[in-house]
């Protein structure tokens, strides 16, 4: 039997040591922090269970459904509501028809834009993008269909997933069938249109889009690490790793840990931040160390309110709404999560829970404020936006510093060229947001693959399959 070990008890940490645990190995993991999860965190406001960090996941994707069968849970699809955009000072649907903000019909776009700029993005040119190249999502966006589709849609709607910059994020990574439209000569519009039509097409036998879970997504790593558990497997939470050396005359890893003892390993899976992993590899793989420090990170908070019932008919029937940059506010998303979510309307029915975000890349002035400041200044946004909303019965700040990686343009190569330095290694791979997509599935994926990677480098005769 094979010990590998896990660095990182995130998602995708824990999802790698599913997959080990699956194939028979000894897995240990060791996660820095008093707890397993990551961005994934259930924590009481107001006595009531409720996510702080990611809230929700991709229903349809084979990652998610496979875990959620393996660990016996059933996902809690969001209510059918629409959502809206703040924007120049009022609450305007969320036009539909959309791929990350790329509109299939520029009429649906009234009312958000003016009229100027509605006919601009009627009037949809070519993207030019040099062979094999890589475009920024705003700047692709901005040549297709002009500067107000970014600023109004593209940039809240990326902004809600990646607390990024459109003309900084690259296409490629972010929006694939984009760039696979624009390296085609295609139209965007075109592209987003035959997006808009696979989920009716498909919805009469597959579940939501969307998904979460009955008493918050927090509670997915934690039931995975019960299982892990119950499979053999070690979860060492408050344990830091300070270093890797390699033993080649035993050929094996050992891990230097914060309290001075040490744990020998055949394999290792990183799975932690790409900064905190490069400084892990400094000695061992500067090439690698140097594509790791180039991914950058956005800091955010998330800020919870609980108000009195008498809120809820200020929020309407829909799920919450996101804002651009542009206009200057101090957040950039809402979500009522009493609306969104059933089971936590039905958990607290004389509650009303709304939760904002605030801090994009490079834009940490709003972060720097206490709590309490943080949280007034959402409440005020969220009255300017709702109207007078009542005092609420409790304000929740989590503050997630460094907590989005973000894929510039090149970002794909750049992890191509990591795994390469990364081949030298033996049995050494790295999973998480920073490299193959941030979202719950993805990280999920990431750490499976990760753990196969390593099974496979240490038994090439013999590919492992897993729980796959």
């Amino acid at each position: 039997m094979v010990d590998v070990a896990v660095v990182g008890g995130g998602i995708a940490g824990l999802s790698a040591a599913w997959e080990l645990v699956g194939s028979g190995a000894c897995v240990s993991v060791f996660e820095s922090t008093d707890r397993v999860g990551g961005k994934l965190r259930t924590e009481n406001v107001a006595g009531t269970p409720v996510d702080v960090g990611a809230e929700s996941m991709l229903g349809r994707r084979p990652e998610v459904q496979q875990l959620l069968a393996e660990l016996d849970l059933t996902p809690s699809p969001p209510a059918q509501v629409g959502a809206s955009i703040w924007s120049r000072g009022a609450l305007r649907a969320m036009p539909k028809g959309t791929l990350m903000g790329v509109p299939s019909d520029a009429s649906t776009l009234a009312g958000l834009l003016g009229d100027a700029e509605v006919a601009r993005a009627a009037d949809e040119q070519t993207v030019r993008l040099d062979t094999g190249g890589d475009i920024s999502v705003g700047d692709a966006v901005e040549q297709a269909f002009g500067p107000a589709v970014v600023d109004r849609l593209v940039e809240p709607l990326l902004g809600g997933v990646y607390a990024g910059d459109a003309r900084y994020l690259s296409l490629r990574a972010c929006v694939p069938a984009l760039y696979d439209a624009v390296q085609h000569g295609n139209s965007l519009g075109g592209t987003a249109a035959a997006a808009s039509r696979q989920p009716a097409v498909a919805a009469a036998d597959q579940p939501p889009v969307f998904a979460g879970l009955r008493g918050g997504i927090g509670s997915l790593p934690t039931r995975l690490s019960e299982a892990l558990h119950a499979a053999g497997a070690q979860v060492r939470v408050g344990t830091l790793v300070t270093g890797i050396d390699r033993d080649e005359q035993a050929g094996r890893w050992r891990l230097v840990l914060g309290d001075g003892t040490t744990f020998d390993a055949d394999a290792i899976v990183l799975a932690t931040p790409a900064p905190s992993s490069a400084k892990l590899l400094a000695t061992l793989a500067p090439g690698a160390c140097d594509e790791l420090r180039a991914i950058e990170y956005a800091s955010m908070a998330v800020v919870t309110y609980a108000f009195p019932a008498s809120a809820r008919e200020l929020l309407g029937e829909q799920s919450g709404f996101l804002v651009p940059p542009v206009d200057g506010r101090r957040i950039k998303a809402s979500t009522f999560s009493s609306v969104k979510w059933p089971w936590l309307a039905q958990e607290s029915p004389d509650l009303v829970f709304v939760r904002v975000s605030a801090g994009r890349f490079r834009e940490t002035e709003a972060l720097r404020r206490p709590d309490a400041l943080l949280a007034a200044d959402g409440l005020a946004e969220l009255r300017t936006a709702l109207g007078p909303l009542p005092t609420p019965v409790a304000a929740h700040v989590r503050r997630w510093g460094g907590g989005l990686p973000q894929y510039a343009t090149g970002h794909i190569d750049l992890v191509a060229r990591l795994r390469r330095e990364l081949s030298s290694l033996p049995a050494v791979s790295v999973a998480g947001a920073a490299y193959d997509g941030v979202g719950i599935p993805a990280c999920i994926g990431s750490g499976r693959t990760a753990a196969r990677t390593v099974l496979d480098q240490l038994n090439p005769s013999e590919p492992t399959e897993g729980r796959s």
